[in-house]
């Protein structure tokens, strides 16, 4: 088993000047690659699979995993998991139910902890999403993308608006907490097509929606085979502008970059990324950020289910890809890339709090903001001005 070892004071080594008094908030993510069918727009780390999801050799894998991070967070209560994909659904109810009582078996979980699924429409079962809640997920994270069938077809999809409509209303009877993810600026989308995606989604009562415009990423199908009928970005950005009038006229606050909620509905896995918080990945591909009293440090595991799986249970940390102390003037940028994505900003004290550096070390770019008019002026918190959120590339920028 390969732990990291706590560093004797005046030793921070990349980390040098991190000092931490409290951990922040931990959650814990856990990926679950396999998928029907890859879309040809997404990048994330998912494969088809190819027969039956081999759960025994993934949960074992899983265990493991989980097993050789212990010494990093021992003792730590979890606030959310999160699991996520690749189709999370596709997963039988035994299947999520042994994962659950493994993780709960490890971890303090606490008791009124966010337990996230995410979910796609043309996997979902009445029955699968009962069991589902009665293993203890209490949230489920709905991949629509659009209630338009040509929409759904032009994005690979493997369910159509039915399917969509269907599995709203499976999720909403099996548990409290739904999420819905749109996409906008699709090929041959208009204003007026979104927003019947949009009054579809609000009509449901949904607490949460996830808007995310369609992005041409690297190394996916649209990347090298550009869909036609793309919006300009003129056209994409009114879209963006009339999904906010339409969110917040039904009583949704934009409370993040991509999000949008109700009352008390936020996203708390999320909400704990970007106000700087702990988390573990475990998985295929997992990420993770953990916090220690003198350092800060990041890990990614192995991207291809197969590897991961092999070397996971050799219990020797080969399953690690990454594994690595966050130099101190890395931090600076990556806390605020982070929390400037929420609307409402953090308190000012998270970034010594979070990151074990003092203000001054962001004291000019601060400055710079707050003259630019990007940033609003309470020293008391780090919070975007409406100019600031509305150009958030250039504010991030400039703690580079």
């Amino acid at each position: 088993m390969r732990t990291i070892p706590i560093l004797p004071a005046g030793r921070a080594g990349a980390g040098e000047g991190t000092r931490l008094s409290l951990l922040p908030p931990l959650a814990l993510y856990v990926h679950v690659p396999w998928c029907v069918r890859k879309c040809p727009y997404c990048d994330f780390n998912s494969h088809a699979a190819e027969g039956e999801v081999p759960e025994a050799a993934y949960l074992a894998a899983l265990a493991a995993d989980l097993e050789q991070a212990l010494p990093l967070v021992w003792g730590r209560k979890v606030v959310s998991v999160f699991i996520g994909g690749g189709t999370p659904s596709l997963l039988s109810a035994a299947a999520l139910d042994a994962l659950l009582a493994m993780l709960r078996s490890y971890l303090p979980l606490l008791p009124e902890a966010e337990i996230t699924l995410e979910a796609n429409p043309g996997t979902a079962e009445a029955g699968r999403f009962a069991d589902y809640a009665k293993s203890g997920v209490n949230r489920i994270s709905l991949g629509i993308q659009s209630f338009d069938d040509g929409c759904l077809h032009a994005l690979g999809r493997i369910h159509d608006a039915r399917a969509a409509r269907s599995a709203v209303e499976m999720a909403q009877r099996a548990v409290a907490r739904v999420n819905l993810d749109l996409m906008t600026a699709l090929p041959g989308q208009t204003r007026d097509m979104l927003a019947s995606d949009v009054r579809t989604a609000l009509g449901f009562g949904t607490e949460h929606l996830s808007l995310y415009h369609l992005t041409l990423e690297p190394n996916t199908v649209f990347a090298k085979f550009p869909p036609a009928g793309l919006p300009d970005e003129d056209e994409a950005a009114a879209m963006h502008d009339m999904v906010v009038d339409m969110a917040g006229a039904a009583g949704l606050e934009h409370y993040e970059v991509s999000a949008y909620a109700r009352q008390g509905a936020r996203c708390l896995h999320n909400v704990n990324y970007w106000e700087f918080g702990d988390y573990l990945g475990i998985g295929p591909g997992a990420h993770g950020k953990l916090s220690f009293p003198d350092r800060i440090v990041r890990q990614a595991r192995l991207r291809n289910p197969q590897s991961w799986m092999a070397q996971a249970v050799q219990r020797d940390g080969s399953h690690l890809a990454e594994d690595r102390e966050v130099a101190a003037d890395e931090l600076p940028f990556e806390f605020m890339l982070n929390a400037l994505r929420l609307r409402d900003g953090v308190p000012a004290s998270y970034f010594p709090d979070r990151t074990g550096l003092s203000l001054a070390a962001i004291a000019s770019a601060l400055a710079d903001a707050t003259r630019r008019g990007l940033l609003d002026p309470d020293p008391g918190r780090l919070k975007p001005s409406p100019l600031g959120w509305r150009f958030l590339n250039d504010l991030q920028a400039l703690f580079l």
